[in-house]
C-alpha cells in the first residue's frame, strides 16, 4: 500500500531511480523487439504506462515541497498505481518468449519454487503490503527513514514490490503456478483494502502523535494525507478489482468458434502456432 514520503526526499529527485525506471522501460522494449511472435500493444502500453507513473513519483513529486499531502500522492503512486500496471504488462510472458528454451525452464522452476509460491499468495502479499505500511506508519521507522538514505530507498522498493506482488497474485497475466481459486483472491483484495482504510483513519484521528519520532508536525496536513490515503486508495483498489473481474471474465467467457484456445499469436504473414497442453505453462488468471 502507501505511506508518508520522508521530508528529506523533498531536496529534490534522486538520478539513480529514475535511471533504474528508464532501464526497466528499455529492458521491457528491447524484449518486445525480439519477441517475433508479436506482443500486444496493450501489455507494452501498461508496462509503459507503469514506467511512466514511477519516473513521476520519483521525480515531479520527490522534487516537490515538504507537503505531506504530495508525499502521499507520491506513495499511492509507487505502491498501488504502478505497480498495477506494470503486472498488467505481462513481463515474466514475455520473458519466456524471448529467452532461449534452457533459460525458460529455470523460470519455470524458479516460478514453481515453494518460497515464490508463498511470497505469491494474495494472502502474503497483502499482509506485505498493508502490513508493511503499518510497520513504517506505527513505529519510529519513518523518523528512521528521513535521515538515512539508504533506508529510504529500501523502503520505496518495497512499496513497489509489495504492491506488484499484490497484483499479480490477484489479477496479473503472468504464470502463477497453484494460484488460488478467484475467492480466495477476491477475499485477500477486500481484506488489505480494508486494513489500508482502517490505517488511514487511525492516521487521521491519531496525527497529533503518528507517525512517532517527528521533529516537526503539521497536524492538519497530516489529517490532509490521511484523508488522501483513504479516497485514493480506495480508486487504487477499484482499479484492481476492475483487473481482477476482467480477467476473470475473460477466462470464463465461451471461445469463438474455430478458434483453439491453445494459438500462439503469430507474425504477420505467418499462421498461429498450437501449444500442447502437456508442454504449455499451467493457465493465468487473466488472458
Amino acid at each position: 500500500m502507501t505511506a508518508l514520503a520522508h521530508t528529506g526526499a523533498a531536496a529534490g529527485p534522486d538520478p539513480l531511480p529514475l535511471a533504474a525506471v528508464a532501464s526497466l522501460a528499455a529492458g521491457y522494449l528491447l524484449a518486445v523487439s525480439r519477441d517475433r511472435r508479436g506482443w500486444r500493444r496493450r501489455r507494452t502500453a501498461a508496462w509503459l504506462a507503469g514506467c511512466a507513473v514511477l519516473a513521476v513519483a520519483l521525480g515531479p513529486l520527490a522534487a516537490g515541497p515538504g507537503d505531506p499531502r504530495a508525499h502521499m500522492a507520491q506513495h499511492l503512486l509507487l505502491g498501488m498505481v504502478a505497480p498495477l500496471a506494470l503486472a498488467l504488462g505481462a513481463p515474466v510472458t514475455l520473458l519466456l518468449r524471448v529467452v532461449p528454451p534452457p533459460v525458460g525452464r529455470r523460470v519455470g522452476r524458479f516460478l514453481r519454487a515453494r518460497a515464490v509460491h508463498l511470497l505469491a499468495h494474495p494472502v502474503t502479499a497483502a499482509l506485505l503490503s498493508t502490513g508493511g505500511l503499518a510497520l513504517v506508519l506505527l513505529t519510529p521507522l519513518y523518523a528512521a527513514a528521513e535521515r538515512n538514505p539508504v533506508l529510504h530507498h529500501a523502503l520505496h522498493v518495497h512499496y513497489v514490490a509489495a504492491g506488484y506482488l499484490l497484483a499479480w497474485s490477484v489479477a496479473g497475466p503472468d504464470p502463477a503456478p497453484r494460484r488460488p481459486r478467484p475467492a480466495v483472491r477476491a477475499g485477500a483484495l477486500l481484506a488489505a483494502g480494508a486494513g489500508h482504510a482502517v490505517l488511514a483513519k487511525y492516521l487521521y484521528a491519531h496525527a497529533a502523535t503518528l507517525p512517532p519520532g517527528l521533529p516537526d508536525r503539521d497536524v492538519e496536513a497530516l489529517r490532509a494525507a490521511a484523508r488522501l490515503m483513504y479516497y485514493g486508495g480506495d480508486v487504487a483498489e477499484l482499479l484492481l478489482a476492475t483487473a481482477f473481474f476482467a480477467a476473470w471474465y475473460r477466462r470464463g467467457r465461451p471461445r469463438r468458434p474455430g478458434r483453439s484456445a491453445d494459438a500462439r499469436p503469430a507474425a504477420p504473414g505467418r499462421e498461429p502456432v498450437a501449444v500442447s497442453r502437456r508442454t504449455r505453462s499451467r493457465p493465468s488468471a487473466a488472458a
